[in-house]
């Protein structure tokens, strides 16, 4: 009997625990300014123009994978900036992506007088293999991923630059 009542007891609690509730639908109208627009590329630039990597193919691009608050990722930069201007002749595009806002990395180009071209990644760093930040990928002109380097390095060295012009 207790059991019964148990059972009864419980399938009455489910049933008016289930009831639909409906709520009144807000007609409060949201400014267009204040609606958060989010993007559907990968990738967009300090301006919030979608980007894709296929956009580059014919290119070598490198995509380095960095953030505001990465000590190593600052301190490669100016190497990397230097190889930039060393491959410029090599059909390699240099691009910087952080999955920051783009308010903050607008804010750290300023202070920091990088001549690099920053992006917005709009992933998630494990969807593309990154656990720890830089990493850096170099992918070939038919847009395949060729090499991948994970930590600061000197980017500026000879044998870097060498390793860098070498990917077909």
């Amino acid at each position: 009997m207790i059991l019964r009542t148990l059972f009864f007891f419980i399938l009455s609690i489910s049933f008016t625990s289930c009831k639909e509730v409906k709520t009144e639908e807000s007609t409060e109208v949201i400014p267009e300014a204040m609606v958060e627009k989010v993007s559907t590329s990968t990738y967009e630039d300090l301006e919030g123009n979608p980007i894709e990597l296929g956009d580059y193919k014919g290119k070598r691009v490198l995509v380095n994978y960095w953030a505001t608050w990465c000590r190593p990722c600052i301190e490669e930069m100016p190497d990397m900036e230097k190889a930039q201007t060393i491959l410029e002749q090599d059909n390699y595009v240099f691009l910087f992506a952080s999955d920051q806002s783009i308010n903050k990395i607008i804010k750290f180009k300023e202070a920091r007088k990088f001549q690099l071209d920053f992006i917005k990644f709009n992933g998630v760093y494990a969807e593309e293999n990154v656990s720890a930040l830089p990493a850096t990928f170099i992918y070939n002109e038919v847009g395949e991923q060729v090499l991948r380097f994970d930590g600061g390095l000197k980017w500026d060295s000879p044998e870097m630059i060498e390793k860098l012009r070498a990917v077909k």
